[in-house]
């Protein structure tokens, strides 16, 4: 099956918790079973009508839904299918309406990185698909996911609704796995809060974002600090470039950034761009914004001149967000030692730990 785990390659910035892996990773043998025993008593045949029915026919015109039940606008089915269609597309805005106030408090007070790492693993896809959507011969959602490398097929089974909550089984398959061998079975839970269906659990995991707040923060910031540190010396090389090619340094990172690309004319393609003393081409767009992977840095003139090799500069690397996107702050000094220490978010100093 083509969605397994090397097409989830975990984002650089975010180091996944233990606890979160544990529940996004719920495709396990036992899970189905888990579901069957949530149909109604009573209910001779809630084995069978309550998983998804066989996948349609590929073509299938998203529009034409087959014969069956439909999909109530406003039941379980419908939101779990409109999460699915919001997570394919990492359509943060779509995703965040179904999960309860506790949750969607916690989801938007992430960073976007984040928020989308976290919708990734609903479609088990590592980038933005075309998500369409059409039904089974019973009538119920198949969404479907379609990337450049692979296309996930979901398809939403029976809902089993006691009171305020809902569970229903989910199929996950590679929509060209014609053997069916590699069928994920997931049971999901919903509950109704404030007239509408929102995300309660996945498999037999609660979705609770509030508990894994800190742990998340704890995780991301620890990956944002080591790549603001690469990310710091590969602008003390840029910088050191930019001074052996114009005989001076940059007045400001802007400097170091893309080349400006030369528009063609009608007919004429278009040229490849030089490097000049404002665009030197060294580093991407971000770092020469100042602004990358949750930290913001600065480049800072020690002296009256920024001409030739005597010329001194110190470089800053601080927290977008202190607590949140990182914690250290980094300082080049103008012998070309790197220091951290926290500062609560303000700019460091050369008299912070040296480190190497």
């Amino acid at each position: 099956m083509k969605f397994r785990a090397e097409f989830l390659p975990m984002t650089r910035r975010l180091a996944w918790p233990a606890a979160l892996l544990a529940l996004l990773f719920f495709t396990v043998a036992g899970i189905g079973r888990a579901q069957e025993s949530s149909s109604r008593p009573g209910d001779a045949n809630g084995e069978r009508t309550n998983l998804p029915s066989s996948p349609t026919a590929k073509n299938r015109p998203a529009s034409i839904a087959p014969m069956g039940k439909p999909t109530a606008p406003n039941g379980p089915s419908a939101a779990l299918r409109d999460v699915l269609l919001a997570a394919c597309a990492q359509d943060a805005g779509g995703f965040s309406r179904f999960l309860t106030t506790r949750s969607k408090e916690s989801f938007e007070r992430m960073s976007p990185a984040a928020r989308v790492a976290l919708m990734k693993r609903f479609v088990l896809l590592n980038v933005p698909g075309k998500a369409t959507q059409e039904a089974n011969p019973a009538g119920r959602p198949i969404v479907r996911c379609e990337t450049p490398d692979v296309t996930t097929e979901m398809s939403i089974g029976g809902a089993d609704v006691r009171d305020n909550l809902a569970f229903m089984p989910l199929e996950l398959r590679d929509a060209n796995d014609s053997s069916g061998e590699n069928v994920h079975q997931i049971n999901m839970g919903l509950v109704l809060e404030k007239g509408q269906w929102r995300l309660l659990s996945l498999g037999l995991l609660l979705l609770d974002l509030p508990s894994l707040e800190v742990e998340w923060d704890t995780a991301e910031a620890n990956a944002n600090e080591s790549s603001a540190l690469e990310n710091g010396r590969k602008l003390a090389e840029a910088v050191e470039t930019y001074r052996r090619t114009y005989t001076s340094l940059p007045e400001s990172l802007t400097n170091l950034g893309p080349v400006s690309p030369v528009a063609s004319a009608r007919g004429v393609p278009g040229k490849t761009a030089s490097a000049t003393r404002e665009n030197a081409g060294l580093v991407d767009g971000d770092l020469a914004a100042g602004n990358k992977d949750g930290y913001e840095f600065r480049i800072i003139i020690a002296g009256a001149s920024t001409l030739g090799a005597p010329a001194k500069y110190e470089l800053s690397a601080t927290p977008s967000v202190y607590g949140r996107t990182g914690k250290q702050s980094f300082f080049r000094d103008t012998d070309g030692n790197w220091h951290a220490g926290d500062h609560q978010g303000s700019v460091g100093s050369g008299a912070d730990p040296k480190i190497n």
